[in-house]
């Protein structure tokens, strides 16, 4: 089982990671933090720069997933982000990936919950430091799933403007642009 646990910590870990330094650093092909803002700014959010650096950081916590490091905490993070992408972007897609859904968002949700309900496992740096039993079981899988939820449901309400207003504000970038 701990060689189970250590190869999907490190493939989620890492593979969340590279989304998170494409968003930070613009490495991997990525559009760095302004790319990532416009984006997020086209979806509506009000402060999309401090979201994209929000996501990035959140992504790259994949490292600390990655090594076993405060993997609930890491969790909690991961599924954070991929709530977001299921409420702004996925959701109207349906579930397949092919056609844009939350497949994929799910199974990365399911995958990091799973980590921190299980523990991250005899090869980790919680395990070094003495931490793993105290940081893993059903309550912290359950408690990484509420509060990812929690923290969406406000940043997916409360950091969106209304659709209208921000079909006026896209308008109004238009004219900035053109001009």
């Amino acid at each position: 089982m701990s060689y189970g646990i250590l190869l999907l910590r490190v493939a989620l870990g890492l593979s969340v990671a590279a989304h998170g330094a494409q968003k930070l650093f613009g490495a991997l092909g990525g559009h760095g933090p302004r790319g990532t803002a416009g984006y997020f700014g086209n979806l509506g959010f009000r402060a999309p720069l401090v979201l994209a650096v929000a996501a990035g950081v959140s992504e790259l916590s994949g490292v600390l997933l990655a090594v076993g490091l405060l993997t609930p905490l890491a969790a909690v993070a991961i599924v954070i982000v991929q709530l977001n992408a299921i409420g702004s972007v996925h959701w109207r897609h349906g579930f397949w990936n092919s056609a844009g859904g939350y497949e994929l968002n799910l199974l990365i949700i399911a995958a990091a919950t799973t980590i921190a309900a299980t523990g991250p496992g005899r090869f980790s740096l919680d395990r070094l430091i003495g931490w793993d039993d105290n940081l893993s079981g059903l309550w912290w899988g359950v408690g990484v799933l509420v509060v990812g939820a929690a923290v969406s449901a406000v940043t997916l309400s409360l950091g969106r403007r209304p659709p209208a207003e921000a079909a006026q504000s896209a308008g109004d970038e238009e004219v900035r642009e053109a001009a």
